[in-house]
């Protein structure tokens, strides 16, 4: 049964970024579809990335799924640092909401953001030639449990972050990094062995790969294994912060 509070949280939350759709849905779709536009010109007839994939089709899984990790990153952590620095996220803390109530409707709201960029990149970009999906519960299964593992990286980033110029480190340094070495771009395979090694230990690898291969069928790596590492790491996050959460580390303070 779903409780009021946790409920009133994630409405909250949903309104919150639906009431900038603009901003918060409409203007990531429309750079995924930038990135469409320049890569597949500059790169048209270069051949196949993966075995019958062209570079065009292929591109479009990736930028789906580089705009939903991005955004439900954004989305918690963005709403917990404002309401810290704002010191409405008091008022929050004071109602009857269980600290697990509290972590599922943050990420819950990052997840459902994260799909909705998700679907909209697919929509304004598949007609660039993305072919019939192979395996649609691979597809859903990686939208799923990458939104929420960077949801609750986002709400990582909020509990440690103390203001704006701090949280702009982990994008910066972390979220970019991480993203730009995760494959969105070109196939692991076309990199040299050094940058191949530690493109395997980059968990986004993992979760586009795998979304990838619910669309054309071939992959870098196992869907099985992607499945593996995306979920270790979720779980490993998902302590982390109901730990967090259960202290009041950084909140109550």
């Amino acid at each position: 049964m779903i409780s009021i509070p946790f409920f009133t949280l994630f409405k909250k939350e949903v309104a919150r970024f639906w009431k900038v759709a603009f901003q918060t849905i409409s203007a990531p779709v429309i750079s995924a579809l930038l990135y469409q536009l320049i890569f597949s010109h500059i790169m048209q007839g270069r051949g196949d990335v993966l075995p019958g994939v062209s570079y065009t089709a292929f591109l479009i899984p990736g930028l789906a799924m580089m705009s939903m990790l991005q955004n439900a990153f954004a989305n918690t952590s963005s709403s917990l640092i404002q309401s810290r620095m704002t010191g409405n996220l008091i008022f929050i803390l004071l109602t009857p909401i269980h600290y697990l109530e509290f972590f599922a409707a943050y990420v819950g709201a990052a997840v459902l953001r994260g799909l909705l960029v998700g679907v909209g990149v697919i929509v304004v970009t598949f007609w660039f030639g993305l072919p019939v999906p192979k395996n649609v519960l691979w597809i859903v299964f990686f939208s799923l449990i990458s939104c929420t593992v960077m949801g609750i990286f986002g709400l990582v980033a909020g509990i440690v972050a103390e203001k704006f110029d701090q949280l702009a480190m982990f994008q910066n340094f972390i979220i970019m990094p991480l993203t730009f070495l995760s494959g969105v771009f070109y196939s692991i395979h076309g990199l040299p062995p050094f940058w191949q090694q530690l493109s395997r230990l980059n968990p986004m690898f993992y979760m586009i790969d795998g979304f990838r291969y619910g669309f054309f069928g071939v992959s870098d790596v196992s869907p099985w294994l992607s499945m593996l590492v995306t979920s270790i790491f979720c779980i490993g996050l998902s302590v982390l912060v109901i730990v967090l959460l259960k202290k009041g580390y950084k909140l109550r303070t």
